[in-house]
């Protein structure tokens, strides 16, 4: 209490803060700040700010290649509705790599060819061309099941990291806190000063770190739940294409 009233006075009186030692740093921006924390202290900046591009390099990475998969899943769709074969589909496939609808449509196309290659011939020829017939339905529709899961996977891949991000930075920014007043009242001790300009520029280094928490958690979560959200609407887009493969599937072989 005597140090926050110590503190309060001095802000009330600019003159106490005349005559200040040439060894006490006059700077208050961020830089000098940073600069004259201590070892520790820095170590917690530090490793806020690897948080922080690593989540800013991801964050960049997935809302370009959502960006993109939305891009290449509406023309994938559309040459899908207008193709009356299914061979005429996989022929765009490799030009679309990043739609997750292609990884689905590959997955089925491929276990239909296998069921229609491997039927066992008839012990009677038909008096006419046979037509081709699935033996399961529902081993189509695993593969899609399957398929649709590594889709799903990869576009969640390090999205992960971001949640990580959200949940520990600030955290490592409030013990850099810590720490850092912990020792700022130890100084003040050894001086046996209390004045303000003993006391803040140690508090005022020590809250930069709960500051670089903040600063890295905050587009963190913001980004985890748009890029989760817009994983969620690609899952719900893959569901819907599973079953409109089905349904063609259905229709013309069974």
């Amino acid at each position: 209490m005597r140090v926050l009233g110590t503190l309060i006075l001095a802000l009330q009186d600019p003159g106490q803060t005349a005559g200040l030692p040439d060894s006490l740093p006059r700077s208050r921006d961020v830089v000098s700040l940073v600069l004259s924390a201590g070892p520790f202290e820095q170590i917690v900046l530090g490793s806020l700010v690897l948080f922080s591009a690593a989540s800013w390099g991801i964050i960049v990475f997935k809302l370009l290649h959502l960006k993109k998969a939305r891009a290449q899943t509406i023309t994938f769709l559309e040459t899908f509705r207008k193709s009356s074969r299914f061979s005429e589909v996989q022929a765009v496939c490799a030009s679309l790599p990043a739609s997750p609808l292609v990884g689905l449509f590959l997955a089925g196309y491929a276990e239909l060819n296998t069921q229609l290659r491997t039927q066992a011939p008839a012990d009677k020829p038909a008096a006419g061309p046979s037509r081709p017939t699935l033996k399961s339905l529902e081993a189509v529709d695993r593969a899609l099941i399957r398929a649709s899961t590594a889709e799903i996977a990869k576009l969640e891949h390090r999205v992960s990291f971001l949640a990580t991000t959200a949940s520990i930075s600030p955290y490592i920014g409030l013990f850099g806190t810590v720490w850092g007043i912990m020792t700022s009242f130890l100084g003040i001790a050894a001086s046996g000063s209390t004045s303000l300009s003993v006391v803040a520029p140690g508090i005022a280094g020590a809250l930069i770190a709960t500051a670089a928490g903040l600063f890295a958690a905050i587009p963190a979560v913001y980004f985890y739940n748009d890029i989760t959200n817009d994983v969620k609407k690609m899952a719900n887009e893959m569901d819907d294409f599973s079953m409109e493969f089905l349904t063609i599937a259905e229709r013309n072989f069974t």
